[in-house]
């Protein structure tokens, strides 16, 4: 199951990149608007998530009680990707491409999980990898959701002063 776990990783930053970028930025335009603040604090913390494990999991195998860190992790992203979806459906109508996204992100998350999973009855330990090429597109992905996070961040604090400030 490890064998696909790279593929499973571009795939996950492909999507998600195409996600973030067409419906987030380009079509709801989430950073201009102050009602979408909740959604863009529950961006950050699943864009700094991801950037962990994208690079994370690009240059390392984590093995037995190691592997356990990265469910943690991708439990902590399942979790805030719910109330992502509860809140998003309080603040905006989400695009049909956007429904069809995160149900392919879903599945996607699913697959990651039970290829991690498999390693957690190894041994612990942290098991270099080279993925080749992919470990860098990999790498790529986490760098670029780490940037986001960043940027969402900014736009968070941003519509806070904004909506003090209207007060």
């Amino acid at each position: 199951m490890e064998a696909v776990l790279p593929f499973l990783l571009v795939a996950q930053g492909v999507l998600g990149g195409l996600d973030t970028v067409l419906n987030h930025e380009v079509l709801a335009r989430l950073p201009q608007r102050p009602e979408a603040r909740p959604e863009l604090a529950l961006h950050v913390g699943r864009e700094a998530i991801w950037a962990l494990l994208l690079i994370g999991l690009a240059w390392f195998g984590w093995h037995g009680a190691y592997a356990w860190l990265i469910v943690a992790l991708l439990a902590l992203e399942i979790a805030i990707t719910a109330l992502d979806e509860l809140t998003e459906n309080r603040i905006r109508v989400t695009p049909h491409n956007e429904r069809v996204l995160h149900l392919l992100l879903a599945i996607n998350v699913g697959l990651i999980v039970a290829s991690v999973y498999s390693l957690s009855g190894e041994p612990s330990a942290m098991v270099r990898r080279d993925y080749g090429f992919l470990s860098w597109i990999i790498t790529g992905f986490g760098a670029a959701a780490a940037f986001w996070a960043a940027r969402d961040f900014f736009a968070w604090r941003r519509l806070r002063r904004a909506s003090v400030a209207a007060i």
